[in-house]
């Protein structure tokens, strides 16, 4: 029997989670050997009532599971991977019927502490309180935190990434100066039209969670799952990933773009699909690594528990 244990220093608290054995493998087996890893703890914001992070294990981002249930109908304590790099611990009611892929459940004995847990997971996102980072671990495995190299035959792509892996490790436990700054509406482009904050920071997570869950997931399943020629997935590299990147540099994200400026140059030396694969699953953990800092740090306050829709638009009586 396999269990792992996610602690939560900053609050006094911790989990174990028993792990399927012999379903959803391909889900399983990238978190078992992406451990042990620290990483920021997330909450979701539209599902309900869970609670979820970023693991660094590339394979999920083209791990084919052979078992999917409606998430909103399972018991409390079970625990959810996806390809979008989510594993996810639900503990009370959530709203969303997504199908998803479940890979074990939090023992009982502590089922019992996972809505307080919860709960001061949502006052940390959604009242701005301090980050708190999980640790996680194999039971009775040591601690630590790392971020696996996959393997490139080229030197110029592992080169690439060690860099791209060395600043996830960074960016999963820690926010960088640059969005701290992007946050505290400091915009050294100007970005903000009229000297708006919401504004840009509203754009910028909406250009990265796309970027990292749609575009560079796209990519590596893509490259894994298909037969799609290397020739074609490398024009649709160059497509996809150079706008959004752009506009996120100039709002603030100077480091993801100037690493995309050398993935994008380093595509046509690529005679792999190893190596093409190892860049962009790199990438998608680091983007999706910012994607969670973006929740984390965005000025949920601004809402408070008193908003209610206010119209602005007089609706015609026909609609």
């Amino acid at each position: 029997m396999r269990q792992i244990e996610i602690a939560w220093e900053s609050i006094g608290a911790r989990v174990r989670i028993t792990l399927d054995e012999g379903r959803n493998a391909d889900c399983v087996e990238p978190l078992w050997a992406a451990l042990p890893y620290r990483t920021l703890q997330g909450h979701a914001l539209v599902a309900g009532d869970c609670m979820y992070h970023v693991p660094p294990a590339h394979d999920l981002l083209h791990a084919v599971p052979d078992y999917k249930v409606d998430r909103k109908i399972q018991p409390i304590g079970t625990v959810f991977l996806s390809a979008v790099q989510h594993l996810t611990i639900k503990y009370g009611e959530l709203t969303e019927p997504m199908p998803t892929s479940p890979i074990g459940s939090v023992v009982p004995e502590d089922v019992e502490s996972l809505p307080k847990i919860g709960q001061l997971i949502w006052d940390s996102v959604y009242r701005n309180g301090e980050p708190v980072i999980a640790q996680v671990r194999r039971v009775d495995g040591p601690a630590g935190h790392g971020v696996r190299r996959m393997d490139a035959e080229s030197e110029r792509v592992r080169a690439l990434v060690e860099r791209i892996a060395a600043e996830t490790e960074r960016v999963l436990v820690d926010p960088t100066d640059e969005l701290v700054d992007i946050h505290e509406g400091k915009f050294p482009s100007g970005a903000g039209t009229k000297n708006s904050v919401l504004t840009t920071l509203v754009a910028v997570n909406g250009e990265t969670r796309p970027l990292g869950y749609v575009s560079y997931t796209s990519l590596v399943r893509a490259a894994r799952l298909t037969e799609i020629p290397l020739s074609a997935l490398l024009e649709m590299a160059k497509i996809l990933l150079v706008k959004p990147t752009e506009f996120l540099g100039y709002c603030g994200l100077n480091t993801l773009w100037d690493i995309t400026k050398e993935v994008i140059a380093a595509l046509d030396g690529i005679t792999t699909r190893e190596d093409f694969v190892a860049l962009m699953a790199q990438m998608a953990t680091y983007v999706n690594s910012i994607g969670a800092w973006n929740l984390q740090l965005f000025p949920w306050d601004l809402e408070g528990d008193s908003w209610t829709y206010r119209p602005t638009v007089t609706r015609s009586a026909n609609v």
